[in-house]
C-alpha cells in the first residue's frame, strides 16, 4: 500500500510517500480502507518531535474515515464493509495518512450511510474536542449564552454547530470574510475578533455577559473571558497558554465564581461515546465539517504547511 511516513523528526519535507506492507490488524483492531484523513496541528507536533516519542518511521494522522476491510476476532460492533470513522489512532507507528490503517476498536465507530466519508475523515479531533468542551466539561444548556473564540477554525466551526444544536445563544469571533458562513452554521452573533470594542460587543450580544466560553488562546484571552463572563461562567481552555498569562483583576474575577477547565481530547475516557454522538449529528445535518481543501498523499507536506501557516475556514483533509 501507499503511505506517508517520516523517518526522523523535522519539518514538513521529512514526509515521504512510499510503498509498504499493508498492516495486519490485531484481535482488537479494524483494518480501514481510508477515504479521508484529517490534517491536524497535532500531526505537525508529532512530526516535529514535540510530543511523546513514537516508533520511527511513523505514518502520521490521528483522524480517519473509510470502510472496514478486515475486522479482528475480538471486535463485536463493526463488520466488514461498514463505513467507520475515528480519532486518536496514533498507536505505535500507524496513522491515517495511508491507503489502509489498523485502528483499535475503542477509537472507531460506524457511520450512517448518508455521511460524507471524506468530511468524516476530518471530523474526529475537532468534533470530539468541541463536544467534550461544551457538553462534558461546560454542561452547556439551552438557556446559556456561549462565546466561541475563533469560530472559523476546525474546532471552532464544529463547536458553533454543536452549541447551536443545543439551543444555546451562540456568539463567535472570526475574520469578517468568514462571517456569512458562520451565520449559516447557526451562530447568532459573529464579531470581528480585531475590533477595539470586542468585549463590549460580546457583552451587548449576550445581554450583559456569557455563561460558557470556549477559548483556544488562553494566553491572549483569559482576562478578556473573565471580563465578559456572567457569574458562574464556565471557561474551557483547549489551547496553549505559552506565556503563563493569568487574571489581571483577581478581585473582579473572584466575584464571578468562575470555573476554568483546561482540557485535551486525549483524556476522553471512551472516545466511542462522543464519536457516536457526532455521527448522529452528522447524519442529521446538524453538524457539517467544512472542507477548506483536499490533498492527495503526495501533497502531505503542503497540507501540513497549510495547517500551520495559513488561515482558512474549516478543515484540511488527505484523500488516499
Amino acid at each position: 500500500m501507499r503511505a506517508v511516513r517520516f523517518h526522523e523528526h523535522g519539518g514538513p519535507d521529512q514526509l515521504r510517500v512510499g510503498d509498504i506492507d499493508r498492516p495486519d490488524p490485531g484481535a482488537d483492531e479494524v483494518l480501514v480502507e481510508v477515504d479521508g484523513a484529517g490534517v491536524n496541528p497535532v500531526d505537525t507536533y508529532i512530526r516535529e518531535g514535540a510530543t511523546e516519542p513514537f516508533t520511527l518511521p511513523m505514518i502520521p494522522g490521528i483522524d480517519v474515515a473509510g470502510t472496514a476491510a478486515v475486522v479482528g476476532q475480538d471486535v463485536t460492533d463493526i463488520d466488514v464493509g461498514d463505513p467507520v470513522y475515528g480519532t486518536g489512532i496514533g498507536k505505535n507507528h500507524y496513522g491515517g495518512y495511508a491507503e489502509f490503517v489498523a485502528v483499535p476498536d475503542d477509537r472507531l465507530v460506524t457511520l450512517p450511510s448518508n455521511v460524507d466519508m471524506v468530511a468524516a475523515g476530518a471530523a474526529g479531533v475537532v468534533s470530539v474536542t468541541a463536544w467534550r468542551a461544551l457538553v462534558d466539561h461546560a454542561n452547556l444548556q439551552a438557556t446559556d449564552v456561549c462565546l466561541i473564540h475563533g469560530g472559523s477554525g476546525g474546532v471552532g466551526h464544529a463547536a458553533v454547530q454543536i452549541a447551536a444544536t443545543s439551543g444555546a445563544r451562540v456568539i463567535t469571533t472570526a475574520n469578517p470574510s468568514y462571517h456569512d458562513e458562520l451565520y449559516e452554521l447557526g451562530a447568532d452573533t459573529v464579531l470581528d475578533y480585531a475590533r477595539d470594542d470586542l468585549a463590549s460587543a460580546v457583552q451587548a450580544a449576550g445581554g450583559g455577559g456569557v455563561d460558557v466560553v470556549l477559548d483556544h488562546r488562553l494566553d491572549e484571552y483569559l482576562q478578556f473571558d473573565a471580563t465578559v463572563a456572567n457569574v458562574g461562567c464556565r471557561i474551557i481552555g483547549i489551547g496553549e497558554n505559552e506565556t503563563g498569562a493569568g487574571f489581571d483583576r483577581s478581585s473582579e474575577t473572584r466575584r464571578k465564581d468562575l470555573q476554568l477547565t483546561m482540557m485535551t481530547m486525549f483524556n476522553t475516557p471512551d472516545l466511542r461515546v462522543p464519536l457516536r454522538k457526532i455521527a448522529y449529528l452528522l447524519s442529521e445535518g446538524d453538524v457539517e465539517i467544512q472542507l477548506a481543501e483536499t490533498y492527495e498523499l503526495e501533497e502531505a507536506a503542503a497540507a501540513q504547511r497549510r495547517v500551520i501557516e495559513d488561515s482558512f475556514f474549516g478543515k484540511v483533509v488527505l484523500t488516499p
